[in-house]
């Protein structure tokens, strides 16, 4: 395992992912299309200068998260990532609350993802609502919104289905598309807007202190996606000290990204603007521009965004599903490859599953999703921290082709922060969960609670440690 060349290492798994393949996977899930849809609200709750120090304090967070995983994606490059690097370092229990959890996140996105394609298509097309089939919290739900996110989760598992490798090539073309259209309205923002927002109300921190926590735990949302590279690293055709470099590069990458798309708006729109669009990208390059064409081609991108968030997200959840089921902590009725595509068959078919359900709550589920997927993120972010801490302890001379410098500072500062981003969700702060969001933590958890159980009696948790020990094992 510690070898500097991934071919040193056994795999079930077809090794097809170049540098290319990776970074777009990373940088395409981390910047989706939540930025076409969310811009606005971020700047309207904490104003320009608060939304930019928001992602700039998450992007902190996530670059110190990101460099653990980044030595240990080099030391240990094997499927399920988190799986993995929790087990080595603090065992069963921990790896099983560790890995439950970002599946929690992937999930949720991928849920997430099937809600947003209609609400991102009705700009480009009409949509026939009709007579809703019913309504929640007196939003309705229409038939051919719930047709479209069932036909968009469905065309997302086939081409999971037919290999990592065909979902890699669909998420460089889209990824390249995204990066073209923000760049035109980034430097559109600089070069040719012709009417700026005066430099007061862009740099006005009245919203500051009020908006600035609510925007900051929307962050892990927006940036979890470079930690879809572990879970393919069985899958890299990379020498390991290669894939840590790129896991972190797409993470700075996607912070300097958010960063400029909020200064781009926040220059552009004005607050009654802001409030009166709903997609507020869109509606700057249109005014950048001053043609419907440029809001299409915003429109377009964010469309492209929700295939490679979703595509991403769809690799990690199935990926980290495979490997408990490998390990025996989920029915090992998981764990089964298609023999000849190599993908892992029935967690595709579960992932696809959820996504289809989630598209019966509508609109409205958006913010769940964003919130309580936000929380199993961090809570995975903090577990891997400390079992970044607990390795470098417990095997110092573990082979680390990609090495931190200043590894216990890092360790423990990513740690400290993913904790203090869990403390931001709790009753009793503003940006508190909503009944909701704990409604599907809740579930989620007793969900796990009953695998843990059931595969607890069934297999053992010798069997569990064994499995575990020889897929960790260098």
């Amino acid at each position: 395992m510690g070898n500097s060349s991934t071919k040193s290492t056994n795999s079930e798994f077809n090794r097809v992912l170049g540098r290319w393949d990776i970074f777009t996977l990373a940088f395409g899930a981390m910047i989706g299309w939540g930025w076409v849809v969310l811009t606005s609200d971020w700047i309207q709750q904490a104003g320009v200068f608060g939304a930019i120090v928001a992602f700039f304090i998450g992007g902190v967070v996530v670059s110190l998260v990101g460099l653990t995983y980044s030595e240990l994606t080099a030391a240990m490059p094997k499927v399920g990532g988190e799986h993995v690097f929790s087990y080595r370092g603090l065992g069963v229990n921990a790896s099983f609350l560790c890995t439950w959890f970002i599946i929690l996140g992937y999930v949720s996105v991928c849920a997430f993802e099937a809600v947003a394609l209609p609400v991102v298509l009705e700009n480009l097309i009409p949509l026939s609502h009709g007579n809703p089939i019913w309504s929640i919290n007196d939003s309705p739900i229409h038939l051919d919104w719930v047709s479209i996110g069932i036909a968009g989760s469905l065309v997302i598992g086939f081409i999971n289905f037919k290999g990592v490798k065909s979902a890699a090539f669909i998420q460089a073309i889209f990824t390249g598309f995204i990066l073209i259209v923000g760049l035109l309205l980034i430097f559109g923002s600089l070069f040719l807007n012709s009417a700026p927002v005066d430099s007061t109300e862009v740099w006005d921190t009245s919203k500051f202190s009020i908006g600035l926590m609510s925007v900051i735990i929307m962050t892990p949302f927006m940036f979890v996606g470079f930690d879809v590279i572990p879970q393919a690293a069985e899958e890299i055709d990379l020498p390991f000290k290669m894939i840590g470099r790129v896991l972190i590069l797409s993470v700075v990458l996607a912070v300097v990204w958010y960063i400029a798309i909020i200064y781009g708006v926040g220059t552009t729109l004005t607050s009654s603007e802001l409030s009166n669009g709903s997609l507020a990208p869109a509606e700057a390059m249109q005014k950048i521009f001053g043609a419907k064409w440029a809001k299409d081609l915003l429109v377009l991108a964010g469309l492209s965004g929700i295939l490679t968030s979703w595509n991403s997200f769809f690799i990690g959840a199935t990926r980290s599903i495979y490997a408990m089921g490998h390990s025996g902590m989920l029915p090992k009725f998981f764990s089964h490859l298609h023999p000849k595509h190599k993908s892992p068959v029935n967690a595709i078919i579960f992932v696809t599953l959820i996504s289809i359900f989630a598209t019966l709550f509508g609109e409205i589920a958006l913010g769940w999703l964003v919130n309580a997927g936000s929380l199993g993120i961090v809570i995975s972010w903090s577990v891997v921290s400390l079992s970044f801490l607990m390795l470098r302890k417990k095997e110092p001379n573990m082979k680390r082709p990609f090495k931190v410098l200043f590894g216990k500072p890092v360790g423990i500062l990513a740690f400290i922060f993913s904790l203090g981003l869990i403390y931001l969700y709790l009753p009793g702060n503003p940006s508190a969960l909503s009944t909701y969001e704990w409604i599907i933590i809740g579930i989620w958890s007793l969900i796990g609670l009953g695998f843990y159980l059931w595969t607890n009696k069934v297999y053992g948790k010798k069997e569990i440690r064994e499995n575990m020990a020889e897929h960790a094992s260098s």
